[in-house]
């Protein structure tokens, strides 16, 4: 690890064990907050664990909602990052519900699309991926949708310690082949356990790094 990194990693974790806070929910964009501060979003299917890696990117328990229900939360949720405000986290909507009434995927298709495309202080997505399922056509549709909307993206795989250690170098060898031709693409995956801790210090400085260097 480089110096620079070593830098970066530290600075990411005094800002994120600093102050965070829930600003509020956007059911529509017309609720969405004035872009006076660079954003990083979250993205993922419904039970890939991003509430919980949420959780764990700010060393909080409650930060974000945690549900036995995938798909609960249709709102874009953002929290306030930094005392004064250095940049804001998004939270978006799981996608890929089974169960999820037509009506409510409709809306949050055109809630997704919508802020994707006409977020200027939107700096980056990071896509979420169950390790032990690698991507899959649900997960393809949103890349398509961040590639369709510009948006520079990354992926971030969770749940890291539920599987062998070979499997694990697997899925994220496949998962980077998959996206090696995608536009907006970030090349280096970002692998995650909420539980362990395992790549949560990296993930925090792959979120600063966004905001401050694009």
């Amino acid at each position: 690890m480089t110096e620079e990194n070593t830098d970066l990693i530290e600075e990411a974790r005094k800002l994120f064990s600093g102050p965070i806070a829930f600003l509020k929910s956007a059911p529509t964009l017309d609720f969405l907050p004035d872009m006076d501060v660079n954003e990083v979003a979250f993205a993922g299917r419904s039970n890939v664990g991003k509430s919980s890696l949420l959780n764990a990117l700010t060393n909080r328990n409650g930060l974000a909602r945690t549900s036995n229900t995938p798909g609960r939360t249709q709102e874009l949720n953002f929290f306030d990052v930094g005392v004064p405000l250095q940049f804001r986290l998004v939270d978006m909507p799981g996608y890929g519900y089974a169960k999820a009434p037509k009506d409510v995927v409709r809306k949050w298709k055109f809630l997704v699309n919508d802020y994707l495309r006409g977020r200027a202080s939107l700096k980056r997505a990071l896509v979420l991926i169950d390790s032990r399922h690698g991507v899959k056509d649900v997960d393809n549709d949103m890349l398509d949708m961040l590639d369709g909307a510009a948006v520079s993206y990354r992926i971030v795989l969770t749940k890291a310690d539920k599987i062998k250690a070979s499997e694990l170098a697997a899925v994220t060898q496949a998962t980077a082949d998959a996206i090696r031709k995608r536009p907006a693409a970030h090349p280096d995956i970002i692998v995650t356990s909420s539980e362990k801790g395992m790549g949560i210090p990296q993930l925090r400085a792959a979120v600063l790094q966004s905001v401050t260097q694009g």
